[in-house]
């Protein structure tokens, strides 16, 4: 009998212990990682937040400054090497993008757009899906005010993500914010955002960009 309680009590012991890993596993399944970028020549932002379920918390964000750097491919290439230094350490599961705002100076969006583009060909090197976002739609899924300013958009981040220390540049939380919309967004792939999931994909939906 006793014998027969120990074997029992085994059993359960490992049929729980195989509950509580395969639990373990499906929570790890639902968490995931996102790295939010602002392009910029100047300064570009970027915040990575974890998702778990319906919980997001910050993991890090920060600038890249360059300001000092005269070539704009030196620039570029800035963009490029901080990116992918940033997909690496932290393994994000999906890249989000700001799209360039149409604005008068023509010469501003050039740079930004490209910009973007290095940003974008970083993450489609490893593989990973990008989205993009437009500024309007960004402010509205954080604040709820498509108008919001920086220090609104960086206040309800602090709020959100409960963190106080303010960035030095607030481009920081703007990339943050890129990322906590793409959070935000049942439907990643409806009107409110484009996405692409490799070369492939992106030079299908911009052949008119790139011939």
């Amino acid at each position: 009998m006793a014998i027969l309680v120990s074997i029992t009590s085994s059993f359960l012991n490992r049929y729980e212990i195989k509950n509580v890993i395969l639990h373990m596993q499906k929570e790890k399944a639902k968490e995931r990682i996102i790295l939010g970028i602002d392009p910029g020549t100047a300064v570009l932002g970027y915040g990575i937040i974890r998702e778990q379920g319906n919980n997001i918390s910050l993991i890090t964000m920060g600038v890249v400054k360059m300001g000092h750097l005269d070539d704009h491919a030196l620039k570029l290439q800035r963009i490029f090497k901080k990116t992918t230094a940033l997909i690496e350490e932290y393994k994000p599961d999906s890249v989000a993008l700001e799209a360039p705002f149409y604005g008068k100076n023509i010469q501003v969006m050039l740079k930004l757009g490209r910009a973007q583009g290095v940003a974008m060909a970083a993450a489609l090197n490893f593989d990973i899906p990008i989205f993009e976002y437009a500024p309007r739609k960004i402010k509205q899924s954080v604040t709820g005010n498509g108008n919001a300013t920086k220090e609104q958009v960086a206040g309800m981040l602090k709020s959100l993500l409960k963190f106080n220390e303010s960035p030095e540049f607030l481009d920081a939380t703007d990339g943050l914010a890129v990322a906590v919309c793409h959070s935000f967004q049942k439907n990643a792939t409806s009107e409110t955002g484009k996405s692409y999931s490799g070369w492939s994909a992106f030079v299908k939906d911009n052949e008119k960009r790139i011939k």
